[in-house]
């Protein structure tokens, strides 16, 4: 019974024991006085696992060194694997303390080998790869920042905290400071150093501590340091890197001297406070020698959402507010702004740029606009009425010419008194046409020798037909010895209507008044003509005479008015070199005069031939027209001159008839399909020169581009649809003289 008990307690003792090999965090194997293997742990054969299919109680420590000198699994052993064996034999079971062994798979144990009472021996086993791998990358770090030190140009000292006795420095620090023992020894002032260690003590660290240090040659300087408290080597050590301030300082005073005569009005501001810190001269003329930036503002309010949305943002590009300058004005102004960190508060650096004159200039801008809008208006209303004016002015040239023959023709009182009713209508339906397109048409300045009179009458038409007169009467009182003036007629009768237009909506509109009188005279002291459009109704209050002529400026309604008329009127005349001006001499209604310069001529041009057709020469007549009753008729008047006439409807033919006949005169239209009046002059420069001085337009679109552009090119002579029976005699009596001359030169 005591044996059984006795056997237990060694099996306890022996499971005990397994159970603390195990545990152990080393690998673990004993050897009996044979050098046998008795017992391992798990850990030992994870150890060495090269030659763990052999790790087996009763394992000869000769079987094994061999066999793991042959495996290759240490290094040192590889080509010299008996030595290695019989170097681990005799020294197998001396003490050896924490001998390394390098296996060839990169891993690294510490082997200690213990003998025991018996005659036996113990081995553990530490894998201690990486604490050598950290070791030597402690070393590889420790090494490359020493390298990296002493290469740069970086001021840099580390020293103890205690005695200061300096540890290291980069050769920059050398250079400066010398071969200084203690780090004391740089500072110029000591209580500078002793105010430094307490910050550093109770912190850590230090970020650009601004103190005054001496170099090597005594000189005193200003520097910046930052420091860090760390453990080396198991004491604390001051690493400290060391900024020469001489250069930074002399460039910040540079830059505050560039800055203040810098032509720009810079401001750096307290954020919070408002406080000025820094103003350029710009800044200071503008708003004074404030000391807070919280009075430049208009609104004080504004100030506030203004930094509210800046911290949101960072900076600010041209945000438009109202200001205060030195002198109480308010304007308004664009600030771009950006916020940041200045000796650890919050700083704004910002532009100011007074808006005043751009304002100006994008009001004016939008006035040219709205001015442009009108310009536009007016071109479309011109190009709709060149398409309805080339549609009706070859039915009008119908009427009109056959009622002037029929007029010629007849001599039966009754029928003459009706067919005058039907002339005069029809050369109303054409006079409206004609003055509509003039006053339509958008052009630069064409300045001819215009006649006065022509140029009232046409406008009192115009406004006669296109607005309801209620009772105002229209007079006309010009002169018939009136130069002519040198000026654009459309654009001048554009004048004349606008003012007309004016006085009627006056007198409408107050219901005072009922009579404009257009008059002219001549100012030969000035080389001028006057041209006055007279009311006799309310007048111009005093108060807004000065600014009638500004654009976009109106007394009357939304929606009646847009400000442009007189502003018009006025930049037109001056284009001219006249003068319009709003004569106050008179009490009642308005009184607007125009002075335009005289022509070149001091008579008219009259409007009959150089030379009147004669009935008795054999002449010949091309007549071409697409539109056959327009044709016709235009061959109908020739004919009754005596004209032997040919009338075609096409260009080609009139090209065919132009290589197989001579002709005295040549009429043609301009719009024809096919062969159009352009290429119609193209083959009278190329093979028909001696008829360009014979050859004459008789169009009805001479707003369109491409017919303005043929007109100017070729420079013939033409007449806009509807024409009288007169106007072409006149122009075909032209053309002959001309022809003649030619001829006889």
């Amino acid at each position: 019974m005591d044996m059984a008990n006795d056997f237990q307690e060694i099996e306890k003792a022996r499971d005990l024991l397994r159970d603390a090999i195990e545990s152990l965090k080393e690998g673990f194997a004993l050897y009996d006085d044979d050098r046998r293997l008795l017992m391992f742990n798990q850990r030992y054969a994870e150890m060495n696992k090269g030659v763990a299919d052999l790790l087996k109680p009763g394992l000869d420590w000769e079987i094994l060194m061999r066999e793991t000198a042959r495996r290759g699994i240490y290094a040192d052993a590889i080509g010299n694997e008996e030595q290695w064996v019989s170097d681990r034999l005799a020294n197998g079971i001396e003490f050896i303390q924490d001998y390394e062994l390098a296996e060839t798979d990169g891993r690294t144990y510490l082997v200690s080998v213990h003998p025991t009472n018996l005659g036996g021996f113990v081995v553990t086993r530490e894998d201690i790869t990486d604490r050598k791998q950290a070791e030597a990358e402690e070393r590889d770090g420790d090494l490359l920042i020493r390298k990296v030190l002493d290469a740069s140009s970086a001021v840099v000292t580390m020293a103890r905290i205690g005695d200061g006795q300096i540890l290291y420095r980069t050769p920059a620090a050398l250079q400066m400071f010398g071969a200084s023992k203690f780090a004391r020894e740089h500072y110029a002032k000591p209580e500078e150093r002793a105010d430094f260690v307490t910050l550093l003590l109770a912190d850590g660290h230090v970020e650009n501590f601004k103190l005054d240090l001496c170099n090597a040659n005594g000189k005193i300087f200003p520097a910046s340091i930052s420091s860090q408290l760390i453990d080396y080597k198991g004491e604390e050590v001051i690493v400290t890197s060391i900024i020469d301030l001489t250069v930074q300082l002399e460039a910040d005073a540079l830059i505050r001297q560039v800055m203040e005569a810098y032509p720009a009005a810079i401001n750096m501001t307290h954020a919070e406070t408002g406080e000025v810190l820094f103003a350029t001269p710009e800044i200071k003329a503008l708003f004074g020698p404030a000391r807070s930036s919280k009075s430049y503002y208009a609104d004080p309010t504004e100030r506030q959402r203004y930094l509210k949305d800046l911290r949101e943002a960072g900076s600010l590009k041209d945000r438009r507010m109202e200001f205060v300058d030195a002198n109480g004005r308010k304007f308004w102004a664009a600030d771009s702004s950006r916020l940041i960190e200045f000796n650890g508060e919050e700083v704004i650096v910002s532009n100011t740029r007074d808006l005043t004159d751009e304002l100006a200039i994008e009001e004016e801008l939008a006035k040219q606009r709205e001015m442009l809008f009108q310009n536009e208006k007016m071109s479309a209303l011109g190009e709709l009425l060149a398409g309805v004016a080339h549609e009706l002015n070859n039915p009008l040239s119908v009427v009109v010419g056959h009622s002037l023959m029929l007029k010629d023709e007849i001599t039966d009182p009754d029928l003459t008194a009706r067919i005058e009713k039907i002339s005069n209508a029809a050369e109303r339906c054409a006079k409206i046409v004609k003055t509509f397109l003039a006053m339509a048409r958008q052009q630069p300045s064409n300045i001819e020798d215009v006649d006065v009179a022509g140029l009232i009458a046409t406008a009192a038409d115009v406004v006669g037909y296109g607005t309801p007169s209620d009772g105002i009467r229209v007079v006309q009182k010009i002169p018939a010895d009136l130069p002519p003036v040198a000026a654009d007629a459309d654009q001048i009768t554009q004048v004349i209507i606008n003012l007309i237009i004016n006085a009627e909506q006056a007198m409408r509109s107050s219901e005072r008044g009922d009579l404009i009188e257009l008059s002219a005279r001549p100012r030969f002291d000035s080389g001028m003509v006057e041209l006055t459009v007279k009311d006799n109704g309310p007048g111009i209050p005093k108060a807004i005479r000065a600014r009638i002529f500004e654009p976009f400026f109106t007394t009357k309604e939304v929606g009646e008015g847009t400000g442009i008329g007189l502003a018009f009127c006025h930049r037109i005349i001056l284009s001219h070199g006249g003068q319009i001006r709003l004569d106050q001499s008179d009490s009642t209604g308005t009184c607007m005069r125009i002075l335009l310069p005289i022509g070149a001529q001091s008579e008219f041009m009259e409007d009959e031939p150089k030379d009147s057709i004669s009935s008795s020469l054999s002449l010949k007549a091309l007549v071409v027209d697409d539109e056959v009753e327009v044709g016709e008729l235009h061959a109908e008047i020739l004919r009754k001159e005596g004209f032997d006439v040919d009338f075609v409807s096409s260009g080609e033919e009139a090209l065919r008839n132009l290589r197989s006949e001579n002709y005295d005169v040549f009429l043609s239209d301009l719009n024809m399909p096919g062969v159009d009046g352009r290429k119609i002059y193209q083959a009278l420069v190329a093979e028909f020169p001696h008829m360009l001085n014979r050859t004459a337009y008789v169009t009805g679109d001479t707003m369109g581009q491409a017919s303005q552009a043929l007109l100017g090119e070729s420079g013939l002579p033409h007449l806009e649809k509807p024409v009288s029976p007169l106007e072409l005699r006149t122009l075909v009596g032209n053309l002959l003289a001309e022809g003649k001359e030619a001829t006889d030169g």
